[in-house]
């Protein structure tokens, strides 16, 4: 009986060993899926020309290394901060619950996202905007297309998973009774009727947007395109803003700092983008900024309407958000967390732009 205790705890450490070496195995996989797949995607590109045309079967290589790129980002940062020592500590500290890390990797792989295609819009507007304004082209337009279209698919799984472990928490809207019980196609059909704006968007995105970009411009306009790139400027604040949220942050400086540069990045990339556009069109053309905006194809208008409209009643959200916050802070001497149905804007409403 004496000799069993040294037995057992000999071996509960060789499985707390075994463990943690699988748990190290795992972490250097998804870290090389996360590098190998970028960088491939990356050497498969060295060999075009600035003016070539990505073929199909180089587009479909590169929706699947998106694919594998965006799915093992989101596995890693779930990895890191549920199964390490480090990610423990830091959900102990901030009193994170399983989903809300989760959130917070579905809001990294968004802001890396954005990152990717804000460095895909410098290119082309360098390369495509001090050329032809509209027949100059540069393949990083037509590859990012392909590789970015798999993030908008992927995101909808991933906000699925989200959705469905804050569910089990009782983190969506309260306590969420029988959450656990529920079968999986309830839970796709909840997850449907309460995200159907975001998910419309992305497959609104990751189709139309992403046929329009390869296909239905006829390899015209590259310079505009860049410009579309580089609307997702704001989001990387937009995640930085729920990302503070979750680690109860309301209140402090970095939050005020973030929401303020988040409204200019928005207002610039978003809003006094589509004016700045239409006057390079306009000195293209050598006409005035009406008569040109005239003379656009119907399809182009309503898409440009589509894409536009949305975005003045998002900053309209966000200025209200911003407005109620520093009314409080003025009120109170103190910047404090809003508890009102009028800061909801800056907190949470505009968590899904990303288009």
């Amino acid at each position: 009986m004496k000799a069993s205790a040294p037995q057992t705890s000999n071996g509960q450490e060789e499985r707390v060993e075994k463990n943690m070496q699988c748990s190290n195995c795992a972490l250097y996989l998804l870290v090389v899926s996360v590098v190998g797949s970028l960088s491939v995607a990356g050497m498969s590109l060295v060999p075009l020309h600035p003016s070539d045309h990505i073929p199909i079967a180089l587009g479909a290589w590169l929706s699947a290394l998106g694919l594998v790129f965006f799915v093992s980002l989101f596995a890693l940062l779930n990895h890191v901060g549920l199964q390490t020592k480090i990610g423990q500590r830091c959900r102990k500290k901030y009193q994170l619950t399983i989903g809300e890390v989760l959130d917070i990797s579905n809001k990294i792989v968004s802001a890396v996202q954005a990152v990717l295609s804000c460095f895909t819009g410098v290119v082309v507007c360098a390369w495509s905007c001090t050329r032809n304004f509209l027949r100059s082209s540069h393949f990083i337009s037509e590859a990012y297309a392909w590789f970015g279209a798999a993030y908008f698919f992927y995101d909808i799984w991933s906000m699925y998973k989200v959705y469905v472990c804050s569910a089990v928490n009782g983190a969506i809207n309260g306590a969420v009774s029988g959450e656990k019980q529920k079968g999986s196609l309830r839970k796709v059909a909840d997850y449907l009727i309460r995200q159907p704006l975001i998910i419309l968007h992305h497959l609104f995105i990751g189709s139309f947007g992403f046929l329009l970009i390869v296909y239905l411009r006829g390899g015209l306009g590259d310079c505009v395109f860049g410009f579309v790139y580089l609307m997702e400027l704001s989001t990387p604040f937009v995640s930085i803003r729920g990302i503070l949220s979750k680690l109860k942050m309301k209140a402090s400086s970095l939050y005020v700092i973030n929401g303020l540069t988040m409204l200019l990045t928005f207002f610039l990339c978003r809003l006094a983008m589509f004016p700045y556009v239409m006057y390079m069109y306009s000195e293209f053309i050598n006409q005035s900024i009406w008569e040109a905006m005239k003379s656009l194809p119907t399809g182009c208008k309503v898409s440009m309407a589509i894409l536009t409209i949305p975005q003045f009643y998002w900053f309209s959200l966000m200025t209200k958000g911003a407005v109620s916050i520093f009314s409080r802070k003025k009120v109170n001497g103190v910047a404090h967390p809003c508890k009102s149905t009028s800061c909801t804007p800056l907190m949470t409403g505009a968590g899904d732009i990303r288009s």
